[in-house]
C-alpha cells in the first residue's frame, strides 16, 4: 500500500477486547443463551431500570442530534459532585477522555509515565502520537506511587494513575495518592482513572481540590460503564479545572455524547437502589471468590474492584477451556500476566458457574 500512514503505527499494538458472546456462539457453534461473559468488568444486572424506561421514551428521537453540550446531564453531574458544569467535559466512554489529554499535550518529543500493569489504552494512545513511555515496575501487582513520582522528566506531560487498577484490582495507599497530587510538578498532568470509585467504602475524595481551584494540573475521570451498568452506550467524563476544560473542549468532537447514552445516564443517577445493588453483589462475589481460590491453593490479587485476577499457570489455554465451557473470562497476556486470567463478578448464580469452570480447566 502506497498511502503515507504514520510511521507510529508500525509498532502499535491493537487492543483486544473481551470477546462477545455473539461471536465465541458462532466460533463454538452453541446457543448464545448458553455463554456467560466475566471478561469485560460489566455491570451483571444490567442497566438502571430507570434507564431503561427514559430509554424507552427518547428512542423516537435517535432522527435528531443529540444536545452537543448535554446541559441536562451535566447540570446533574454537577449537583451531585459540588461542582460548576464548567469543571465537566463529557467523554464516549472515559476512553475518549485519554484520547483529549493526550492530544491536548503529548508530542514526539514529550513521555508519559504510567505503572507497569496499567490500563493498555494509555500506552497505545501515547505511542499513537509519538509520544515515549515510561513504564514504574509495579509493587505487589499495582502502582509504586513514590517510584512514578520520581521517573518525571522534564519532557513528561501526562502521569497516569487508574486507581483501584485495571487489570489488577490494587487500591494505591491514601497518603500516596494526596503526595502525588501534591508533588506532580505544575506542568505535568495528572490524569487518576477512578472508573471503579464508587466500588469503594472510603475513597480519597479529590474533587475539592478541583471545586476550589487548588490543583489545576489534576483531571479525574469516571464512567457509567461500571456500576451504572451502561457500558454499551460509552459515556464518561473528566472532572478538572474550567482552564483545562475549556482546552480539551476544542478537541471534542461535536455530538460525541449521544441522545440515548445522555438519557439513560441522566436517569442512571437518580437510582441509588440500583447502585447499592450493585455494590452489595460486588463485595459478596469478592469475598466468594477469595474464599475459593484459597481453597485452590491459586493465587489471587486482593480487589477493590469488580473483577479477580487469578494466576493459572497457563493463561490462554485456561481461558480457552473455560470458554468452551461457555464461561468467557479474559486472559491476561496482553498485560505482561500470561499464568494469570482476569474474572468479572457476576451474579452469585455466574459466579458459581464461573468457579466450576474453573475448576474443570484446571
Amino acid at each position: 500500500m502506497s498511502l503515507p500512514l504514520s510511521p507510529f503505527l508500525k509498532t502499535l499494538p491493537t487492543y483486544q477486547p473481551g470477546r462477545p458472546i455473539e461471536e465465541v456462539a458462532r466460533e463454538l457453534n452453541i446457543p448464545a443463551d448458553s455463554i456467560i461473559k466475566v471478561a469485560s468488568n460489566e455491570n451483571p444486572f444490567g442497566p438502571s431500570p430507570l434507564a431503561l424506561a427514559a430509554l424507552q421514551k427518547a428512542i423516537a428521537g435517535v432522527n435528531l442530534y443529540p444536545d452537543g453540550n448535554a446541559f441536562y446531564l451535566k447540570q446533574k453531574l454537577a449537583a451531585k459532585l459540588g461542582v460548576e458544569t464548567s469543571n465537566l467535559i463529557l467523554g464516549n466512554g472515559s476512553n475518549e477522555i485519554i484520547e483529549f489529554v493526550s492530544r491536548a499535550l503529548l508530542t514526539p518529543d514529550s513521555n508519559i509515565v504510567v505503572s507497569q500493569y496499567c490500563f493498555a489504552i494509555y500506552p497505545i494512545v501515547a505511542k499513537m502520537l509519538g509520544a515515549s513511555v515510561i513504564s514504574v515496575p509495579a509493587k505487589d501487582y499495582g502502582h509504586d506511587l513514590p517510584a512514578m513520582l520520581r521517573a518525571i522528566t522534564p519532557q513528561t506531560r501526562i502521569v497516569f494513575v487508574a486507581n483501584p487498577n485495571n487489570p489488577t484490582g490494587t487500591l494505591a495507599p491514601r497518603e500516596e495518592v494526596i503526595k502525588l497530587v501534591n508533588d506532580v510538578p505544575d506542568d505535568v498532568l495528572l490524569v487518576l482513572d477512578e472508573a471503579y470509585i464508587e466500588f469503594l467504602d472510603d475513597a480519597v475524595d479529590l474533587i475539592p481540590l478541583i471545586r476550589l481551584g487548588a490543583r489545576k494540573n489534576l483531571i479525574l475521570m469516571r464512567t457509567f460503564s461500571k456500576i451504572y451498568g451502561l457500558a454499551g452506550l460509552r459515556i464518561g467524563y473528566g472532572i478538572a479545572a474550567p482552564e483545562l476544560i475549556s482546552a480539551l473542549e476544542k478537541i471534542r468532537q461535536p455530538f460525541n455524547a449521544n441522545l440515548l447514552a445522555q438519557t439513560a445516564a441522566l436517569a442512571a443517577l437518580d437510582d441509588d437502589a440500583h447502585v447499592r445493588k450493585t455494590r452489595q453483589n460486588n463485595f459478596s462475589g469478592l469475598e466468594f471468590f477469595m474464599s475459593a481460590l484459597r481453597k485452590l491453593n491459586l493465587e489471587y490479587v486482593p480487589s477493590y474492584a469488580n473483577f479477580i485476577l487469578v494466576r493459572v499457570g497457563e493463561g490462554q489455554k485456561v481461558f480457552d477451556a473455560m470458554q468452551k465451557l461457555g464461561v468467557i473470562t479474559r486472559p491476561m497476556g496482553g498485560y505482561q500476566l500470561p499464568e494469570w486470567i482476569r474474572i468479572s463478578i457476576g451474579t452469585q448464580k455466574e459466579n458459581e458457574r464461573s468457579l466450576e469452570a474453573l475448576k474443570r480447566s484446571l
